[in-house]
Parts: C-alpha cells; sequence; structure tokens
C-alpha cells in the first residue's frame, strides 16, 4: 500500500475547456470521507456483480469486508480484479470516483485491530469489529474477510459548471 502521488492527467475530449485536472489528494480525501461505496466483481461464469458497501480509506488503499459466503467473497477467490467507485448521483454537481485494482486480502492481526477501529470510529459502534485468530473480522452472522484495493488508476470525474475527466495513474 502506498500514500504516493500518482501520474495525473486530464482527459480534454471528456472536460470543459476550462477545466483542469482534480489534485490527487483532494480525490483521496473524499474517497476517505465516502460513507458509501460501489464494488463491481466477475462471477466466475464472467456475468457482473455490483453492490453497495461501507468502506475506510486508509494508507493508500480502500478496505471492505464481506462476509466469507456473500457473492463478492466468492467472485473474489476466482478473479481480484474490482472497480470501486463513489459520488454523488446528481448530474450537474459533485465528483465522482472510480479505482480500478486488486482486492488483496488483509488477514494480518495488527492491521486488522487498525481497521477495526477506523471502521468504528467512522461508522459508529454498530460497526464494531472484533478480530478473530483466522485473519478475519467478526461479524454479526459469522466471519467476515477484510481487503485491501490499492488503485492501479483511478478517474475523477468534475461536474458542474466545469466537466472535467482526471486521469491518475500509480506505480
Amino acid at each position: 500500500m502506498t500514500d504516493q502521488e500518482p501520474q495525473t492527467s486530464l482527459d480534454p475530449r471528456y472536460s470543459s475547456p476550462d477545466a483542469i485536472p482534480t489534485p490527487w489528494p483532494r480525490a483521496a480525501g473524499q474517497l476517505a470521507a465516502a460513507e458509501v461505496y460501489w464494488l463491481s466483481t466477475v462471477r466466475p461464469d464472467g456475468r457482473p456483480h455490483v453492490t453497495p458497501l461501507i468502506g475506510v480509506w486508509q494508507d493508500g488503499a480502500l478496505h471492505f469486508a464481506t462476509g466469507a459466503q456473500e457473492r463478492k467473497a466468492l467472485n473474489l477467490a476466482t478473479n481480484p480484479h474490482v472497480v470501486l467507485t463513489t459520488g454523488s448521483n446528481a448530474w450537474a454537481e459533485g465528483h465522482d470516483i472510480v479505482v480500478e485494482g486488486e482486492a488483496v486480502r488483509v488477514t494480518d492481526d495488527a492491521r486488522l485491530r487498525e481497521l477495526a477501529r477506523a471502521w468504528e470510529e467512522k461508522y459508529g459502534p454498530v460497526w464494531h469489529f472484533d478480530v478473530r485468530e483466522d485473519g478475519a473480522f467478526q461479524a454479526k452472522h459469522g466471519p467476515a474477510f477484510v481487503f485491501a484495493v490499492t488503485p492501479r488508476t483511478a478517474f475523477g470525474f468534475g461536474k458542474g459548471e466545469s466537466f472535467s475527466q482526471t486521469r491518475w495513474r500509480f506505480g
């Protein structure tokens, strides 16, 4: 995981003439503040699967949890490539972000404890997780696997008086 500064570019084909690229620190701040993200995975038979979820942006990666037998966990077992999105449903205001990367399971005890604290700080005590000895969160209905997605590529879509499409490339 990294907080490195990515290569940033503006796509003029999809941007207003006066648009400027969105700085990565602003986008990272938006990722940290977002309450809901949409996760896109691929089923073993190739069909897409999309679901809303909560998550934590920390140490240059977006983290989410899923029950071991939920569709997204089953999909990730065969294909770890994902897309995470967040933003606004309004057409003419706000800023949308799309993050492409690979979901990597987090099993380190110290890291899981840090993330469990971050979940509870962000979402309140209803999202309290204990860390199991087998490298998972203890959720209401059983174990929840935790995944980290470090962006490989991300896109920002500015909307309003000036539309913009920013691309951030990492690594």
